[in-house]
């Protein structure tokens, strides 16, 4: 009652392709290219990130700042209310610097395209 077993490919062929052979993490196409910074894309591409990351944190720290203020309660323990509202005074405040970092990058940014 066994059952017959089916013929089996005696032969194994492997293939090596060229990328893989000449693939190592020290190749000089993964080194950093630092003239790239000096051209216009690679000066494009950092006021990009620079914009992306400054309008990010200005939304979340905003978002932040307005949570800390609406918490904000007087009570009997004047020291409690004082401490939570020089907290939201400075998360305001950086709030303002990033807005304006955020500014001064599109700006940048903005001239560059034009350009």
């Amino acid at each position: 009652m066994e059952e017959p077993q089916r013929a089996r490919s005696q032969t194994v062929t492997t293939t090596a392709s060229s990328f893989a052979e000449n693939f190592s993490t020290s190749s000089s196409s993964f080194a950093y290219d630092r003239e790239f910074l000096r051209t216009l894309p690679g000066l494009l591409i950092v006021a990009e990130i620079g914009l992306c990351f400054n309008g990010s944190a200005f939304v979340l720290y905003l978002s932040a700042a307005v949570v800390d203020a609406s918490s904000v309660f007087p009570e009997r323990d004047s020291h409690n209310f004082n401490s939570w509202a020089a907290s939201s005074f400075f998360a305001f405040l950086v709030t303002i610097c990033y807005a304006g970092n955020t500014y001064f990058s599109f700006v940048a940014w903005r001239s560059r395209t034009v350009q």
